[in-house]
């Protein structure tokens, strides 16, 4: 078979398991957040935080709920890092204690749903850490970004009352019923595919070139199947998901994908079923596919059929990728690990070609909508919807509306603050760490293999790691050393700030939907559950990207795709 077909079959594979699980996965997280009861283990927790689930939260309550929690597990996570050195070995498998600047990077990392990583894992993070720190935040922030989108779909479907739930009732919910089911069988499947779980300590073995090697175990199959499945993407091992460990097969290399996938895609059915018109859903599920699909094609057209003797007589661009997985297996997982907020790699995009590394920026820049992060890519979607039916009005002379709600100024400017925010933090920091004098010495994989002459492959590096901690999204081009105090800090508040700003922004926008009144649909209004409201909002998409990115994706990947 070859490589080229193989890599479809597995494309066609993936999209049959997605749309078997897309109906029953988003009904099921429909009726967990419109559910009124409460299970027994939830009534303990909320005994234990002193929280009333039944209580309704306006828009400030609910983002003082989000921001107080996540502020707790940054701090907690931050003290269990520095005080790793003098834990019990058995936790700590001998680490010394992390640094302070890598410890706030880390700690914003999870935190921000991002695991982006400037440390070497199986060197750095014992079990303590690895298991009661890092695996918690995966769950619970990725249980955050739900809890967001539900509020939003929320002031979609409610009149005007200004409630949006209640915070700690979609946390809980969210990790207990819908994150915690689905890893418990994930890990199974990961384990039986070959992944590892123990708390084993560090074993020397022998290589067959001679000499010996160090290799960690540890609780690895239950951190990996919520890395994907919460879209957050921080690897074990510092080979991330090409570790053989993490990612054992090619059944594990299609099934992680996914995992990383299947949330993102199912909420658009529960978007659709919490709003009472399933096919605002399949709009919103259309505009996701599309770009997915159109990115993936594209990424593998340029891994396979990118000239040059050496690709070509290797079937395709085969530096950096795992010979297990191939350029099929690793174009998938590349995509659907920059299109969402994931950050897991099976592959080096550094070594990708020029244009499949612009690919991955690309599908970061997007905003990571198609179909993005668990809850963010569902509410950073409908603030593009926003954006397109104002646009739409624009044409037509009349005020826009969207499910109901007119999108009058105070909407419009909270949606603009929510595009603008991520590109501000992304290009303000990449022209900082250029102009500077001493970070461009990070840069490490150049063209002119000088650290001191970045060339288009090392600008494409920094503007790679501002893009992917602005973004949430944790992967990495991997030539530049972000482990020095300039770029742990900056990317930590990059991490943070791109995180919660935005949040703000969708909550207030929450809040200020569900106060209004629903307008009844007239001869006039903008049909969003049509073909052409998905084409308009794809165009939208790409066009506001294009302008807003276009000068920085010119001076790196393009300027290397075309040299």
């Amino acid at each position: 078979m070859s490589p080229v077909l193989a890599g479809v079959l597995q494309l066609l594979a993936l999209f049959a398991a997605l749309a078997l699980a897309y109906r029953p996965l988003g009904d099921y997280m429909a009726a967990v957040y419109s559910s009124t009861k409460h299970l027994r283990v939830e009534k303990w927790i909320y005994r234990c935080i002193g929280a009333n689930p039944a209580a309704e939260m306006r828009w400030p309550a609910y983002l003082r709920g989000v921001l107080a929690f996540s502020a707790a597990g940054l701090l907690l996570l931050y003290l269990l890092q520095r005080a790793q050195g003098v834990l019990p070995k058995g936790l700590s498998l001998g680490f010394h204690a992390i640094s302070p600047d890598q410890a706030f990077n880390t700690a914003a990392s999870f935190v921000a749903n991002t695991n982006w990583q400037s440390y070497s894992g199986e060197q750095a993070m014992g079990h303590a850490v690895q298991t009661l720190g890092l695996a918690v935040q995966n769950f619970v922030s990725a249980a955050v970004g739900i809890a967001v989108a539900i509020a939003l779909v929320r002031g979609f479907a409610r009149s005007r009352t200004g409630n949006l739930g209640n915070f700690w009732a979609d946390l809980v919910r969210g990790t207990v019923r819908i994150l915690i089911p689905i890893a418990i069988v994930g890990a199974l499947v990961l384990v039986a595919c070959g992944a590892i779980q123990n708390f084993a300590g560090i074993h020397e073995i022998g290589q067959l070139t001679g000499g010996t090697q160090q290799v960690n175990g540890g609780a690895v199959a239950s951190q990996e199947v919520i890395k994907e499945l919460g879209t957050n993407g921080g690897g074990y091992f510092n080979a991330n998901s090409a570790h053989p460990f993490e990612n054992p097969n090619g059944l594990s290399n299609l099934f992680e994908p996914f995992l990383i996938l299947v949330i993102p895609f199912a909420l658009t059915r529960t978007f659709g079923k919490l709003v009472g018109n399933v096919r605002q859903g399949y709009a919103i599920l259309a505009t996701m596919g599309l770009i997915w699909i159109g990115f993936t094609a594209l990424m593998m057209w340029t891994e396979f059929h990118h000239g040059g003797p050496a690709l070509q007589a290797a079937g395709g661009a085969m530096e950096g990728k795992e010979q297990r997985f191939g350029v099929g297996g690793s174009s998938i997982f590349a995509v659907a690990t920059t299109l969402t907020s994931t950050g897991a790699v099976d592959s080096f995009h550094s070594s990708y070609t020029g244009f499949g590394g612009g690919l991955t920026l690309l599908g970061m820049m997007l905003g990571e909508i198609a179909p993005g992060g668990v809850g963010s890519g569902l509410y950073g979607m409908l603030v593009m919807a926003i954006i397109a039916v104002f646009i739409a009005g624009l044409m037509v002379g009349r005020t826009p509306e969207y499910l109901g709600k007119k999108i009058g100024t105070r909407e419009i400017k909270l949606a603009a603050c929510y595009i603008l925010i991520t590109p501000t933090l992304v290009l303000g920091f990449t022209a900082l760490s250029m102009a500077l004098a001493g970070p461009p010495d990070s840069i490490l994989n150049t063209a002119s293999n000088s650290v001191h002459d970045s060339g288009a492959h090392g600008f494409s590096e920094v503007l790679y790691a501002f893009t992917s901690g602005a973004n949430n999204n944790g992967s990495a081009f991997a030539g530049l050393n972000a482990n020095t105090p300039w770029y742990n800090t900056t990317i930590g508040l990059a991490m943070l700030l791109g995180r919660f700003l935005p949040m703000v922004f969708v909550l207030a926008l929450a809040g200020s939907l569900a106060e209004q009144r629903p307008v009844p649909e007239t001869a006039g209004t903008l049909r969003t559950h049509k073909p052409l409201f998905a084409g308009l909002l794809v165009g939208v998409i790409l066009i506001i990207t294009g302008l807003t990115y276009f000068p920085a994706l010119a001076l790196g990947p393009m300027a290397e795709g075309l040299s």
